[in-house]
């Protein structure tokens, strides 16, 4: 370990000799099969995040309450923001004048710019969000750009960081950590030089878990990393005891093969969790090119459904106007003119992301498993059809993209001579009973509409299992 400052050294030790309660530490935990995250008590937690990279440098905390007060009460329950977003709080100071640093040179923090930022984790938390909190955007380690800036050098000033950041947060149970932010660990500048930056999150990781339970103790909290556009966390930090799921970045086209990204991940070994931290945001120009059109609800629930049912235990939404807390008249669009922040909560894509998690919640959990070996046709790009079931084939779900007929082998759910039927609408939340089936080698069904934007989940449950109908009701299980 490279050498740290005495008077924090000390404080480790002192950190080191106490015993906390266990409850004090993030209300979260890997599911025993590494698939899911859980609450302590057993009971699931569906990731439904929302990217609001720039809550904590261009809010007031009338703003940021408000903000939060409409995602919950919406049903989203992770909010990922960066404290160091931006140029806010290393360039610029927070909408209350404070700078991160009282001195850029040895990094010397200030306690008056991360009050703001523990105000807004407590507002949070008494609303029931968990916060995904980015300690710092990934260009503050790697500036690959000329109007980005690094600060941090050295493992002894990012784990100096993250210590400072995992003690004074040591108290919060709705914290999960998120190193990274938007870049690969590995890979080279602009002009071609190589750069590793492994060791540095290994640092910061650690500094986090010691400032937090005064050891190398990677159990008192949940970690991962935000990588760049089409890369995932495990290409460097699979193995990595510090992080406890794998997040990719698999936004912001159309027509992908995102379902690919997500199984690769499920399949690793050992099995850690996976799910997409950054998806295509709603308002976003497709591919980042101006002649493909902007994306809509329909290209964020593509992105959803694709990747949940191959395997994803949640989803990270996105609006481009409230990640940056766009307001017109104060800001420049980072992309195109989009909507304020404050129009942009409404956007019927967030809601959308609700009915997927109520479908989701709506039958057993962690017994889910990724399964396409049942549909005959998958087709691909646009007129993807993807498919999940339990591992006890007691339901299953077949998302049809485009509105595609979906061919199925329904002997394999269920184990009566019967399977009950549904059309689930992810646009609205609704189901449509379609009836009782008789099981065969072969059944098609054809959605009630077709075409783009005409997207439908085919529900089969074993009518023996007494679900409810989809989406209404959750099953603790």
């Amino acid at each position: 370990m490279k050498k740290i400052l005495l008077p924090l050294l000390s404080f480790i030790v002192l950190m080191s000799c106490s015993s906390e309660p266990e409850s004090r530490y993030v209300d979260l935990a890997v599911h025993p099969d590494g698939r899911y995250l859980m609450h302590k008590d057993g009971s699931p937690f569906f990731w439904i995040g929302d990217t609001a990279w720039n809550l904590f440098g261009k809010t007031t905390e009338d703003e940021a309450r408000k903000y939060l007060t409409a995602r919950a009460r919406q049903g989203f329950t992770v909010i990922q923001a960066c404290m160091l977003f931006d140029g806010y709080g290393t360039e610029r100071p927070n909408s209350y004048g404070q700078m991160a640093f009282t001195d850029m040179d040895d990094l010397t923090v200030n306690d008056r710019y991360f009050d703001y930022v523990e105000k807004v984790i407590d507002i949070a938390d008494s609303l029931g969000l968990y916060v995904g909190l980015l300690p710092a955007w990934g260009d503050k380690v790697t500036a690959l750009y000329d109007s980005e800036v690094a600060i941090f050098k050295t493992e002894e000033q990012i784990y100096r960081y993250g210590y400072y950041v995992g003690s004074r947060l040591k108290d919060k149970t709705n914290v999960i950590y998120i190193l990274g932010g938007d870049r690969a660990a590995t890979g080279n500048y602009k002009n071609g030089e190589p750069f590793d930056h492994v060791a540095m999150y290994d640092a910061e990781a650690r500094g986090i878990a010691e400032g937090i339970c005064g050891t190398e103790d990677y159990s008192c909290c949940l970690m991962t990393y935000h990588p760049g556009g089409w890369r995932t966390s495990s290409e460097w930090f699979h193995d990595k005891e510090w992080l406890d799921f794998d997040m990719q970045q698999n936004g912001h086209g159309y027509a992908d093969a995102i379902w690919r990204n997500i199984a690769a991940d499920y399949a690793r070994e050992p099995h850690k969790p996976v799910l997409d931290g950054e998806s295509t945001y709603d308002e976003h120009y497709i591919d980042f090119k101006v002649e493909l059109g902007i994306t809509t609800d329909y290209h964020v629930r593509r992105s959803f459904y694709h990747e949940v049912f191959s395997g994803a235990f949640g989803h990270t939404y996105g609006t481009t106007g409230v990640w940056q807390f766009y307001l017109p008249g104060r800001d420049m669009p980072h992309e195109l003119e989009c909507y304020s922040w404050e129009r942009s909560l409404a956007r019927p894509s967030g809601y959308h992301m609700i009915y997927g998690k109520n479908l989701m919640l709506s039958r057993p959990f962690f017994s889910r498993i990724p399964d396409n070996s049942f549909v005959y046709e998958l087709y691909d790009r646009a007129d993807r059809i993807t498919a999940t079931r339990d591992t006890d084939r007691t339901y299953a779900f077949v998302y049809s993209e485009s509105g595609r007929p979906i061919h199925i082998d329904l002997t394999a759910i269920g184990n009566g001579k019967e399977l009950k039927a549904w059309w689930y609408d992810p646009r609205n939340g609704s189901s449509f009973l379609i009836g009782t089936v008789e099981k065969c080698k072969s059944y098609t069904f054809t959605p009630l509409t077709e075409g783009a934007g005409n997207d439908w989940i085919l529900v089969l449950d074993d009518p023996a299992a007494g679900y409810p109908a989809p989406g209404t009701s959750v099953v603790t299980r």
